[in-house]
């Protein structure tokens, strides 16, 4: 039995994450997100917090994704030395 005890100390166990951490993290999204981060003086529930950080970051994709086929449609109406230059901007 000592033998089994001494192979479960030395396998490490999961990491808790405390309250105080989570409410820490949460705060520090609020203030990341346009949406709510003038409410911080009032109450907002981490969950409200995590939802919209979820539809802050599909939002983002969706920038992403719509200014990328923006530059792709210039980038196939310009001459090839223009596009190269523009190419190697971006890879800088």
């Amino acid at each position: 039995m000592s033998s089994r005890r001494s192979r479960s100390s030395r396998q490490p166990g999961p990491s808790r994450i405390t309250d105080d951490q989570i409410n820490d993290l949460v705060s520090k999204l609020q203030q990341l997100l346009p949406e709510i981060h003038d409410m911080r003086s009032k109450k907002v529930s981490s969950a409200r917090v995590l939802q919209e950080t979820c539809n802050y970051i599909r939002n983002l994709h969706k920038e992403v994704d719509d200014l990328s086929e923006r530059l792709s449609g210039l980038l196939e109406t310009t001459d090839a030395s223009q596009a190269a230059i523009i190419r190697n901007l971006l890879m800088q």
